[in-house]
């Protein structure tokens, strides 16, 4: 019988896992691979009601911090950085508004009439989260009052994950939608990059950041936590009661190693500030 390696990952990184999964194919052909993808706080609650996996790869190391250590998880590797951007839909950048877009006039862009922007459910991704945190930024540091829902009311639909907006992007179904960098170079489409101080990409802003707190669903539905705001990391981990141990650590190993940090730079162009893996 074939041995089973059973992956569950955020979706913003489905092309990145792709593409080291064709070199680990390679590596272990009599293996089948069990993927699975959704937002990363809907992966670690899949978790908790029983859901089997080996592999977990999260948009938030916090997430695993939150729900599964050290019950499900144990040491968990952060193997890369990213940021927030306003994806651009070929269709409706810049015509439909009237306006070419940049990272100072965005805000009224986005408000203009006729104008349609989406973003991720803060519940089920962290990419949601993140949005809503960006906006909270943005209103301290442009010294807006009231823009953070003055966006949240022209910001419609919610999708479930950042990754589920690239589709209507590329088929002209939204104008713009708040994504991750990443996901808007993996597929090609135009973007709009927020200031250092405003997009949770950089580092040395931590503390600015944090001036940004979301309340959002807990381990149950039925509770809350609060989530502040911190440079974008993506982490990993293997599951405590993985059947397959070491075709997980050897995938981990691929994925945080030379080959592995080649694709998530070169291949999907993630925002790779730093080679340093941080173990938790």
């Amino acid at each position: 019988m074939k041995a089973i390696l059973r992956i569950m990952h955020a979706g913003a990184l489905r092309r990145p896992v792709g593409d080291c999964l064709e070199i680990f194919r390679r590596r272990f052909p009599g293996v089948r691979i069990d993927l699975s993808a959704a937002g990363s706080r809907e992966c670690a609650r899949r978790i908790l009601t029983g859901e089997p996996f080996d592999v977990l790869l999260l948009a938030d190391p916090a997430v695993f911090s939150e729900f599964l250590v050290p019950d499900h998880v144990g040491d968990h590797f952060v193997f890369t950085t990213d940021q927030i951007v306003i994806g651009c839909s070929r269709y409706g950048h810049p015509y439909r508004s009237g306006r070419e877009i940049d990272g100072q006039n965005w805000m009224d862009v986005l408000a203009a009439e006729g104008v349609s922007t989406a973003r991720s459910d803060e519940h089920l991704d962290p990419c949601g989260y993140r949005t809503l945190m960006v906006w909270q930024l943005a209103e301290d540091f442009y010294h807006r009052p009231g823009l953070a829902a003055e966006l949240e009311r022209h910001c419609r639909p919610i999708y479930a994950k950042s990754i589920d907006l690239v589709g209507p992007l590329l088929e002209g179904g939204l104008d713009y939608a708040f994504i991750c960098a990443s996901e808007a170079r993996q597929f090609g489409l135009p973007y709009v990059v927020l200031p250092a101080m405003v997009n949770l990409g950089h580092p040395a802003h931590a503390g600015y950041y944090r001036r940004a707190a979301v309340t959002v669903t807990g381990r149950s539905l039925s509770d809350t936590t609060v989530v502040r705001g911190a440079p974008i990391k993506f982490a990993a981990g293997v599951s405590r009661r993985a059947e397959a141990p070491d075709l997980a650590e050897a995938f981990v190993d691929l994925l945080t190693g030379e080959e592995g940090q080649r694709v998530l730079e070169v291949k999907t162009a993630f925002c790779l500030l730093t080679f340093l893996l941080f173990r938790y």
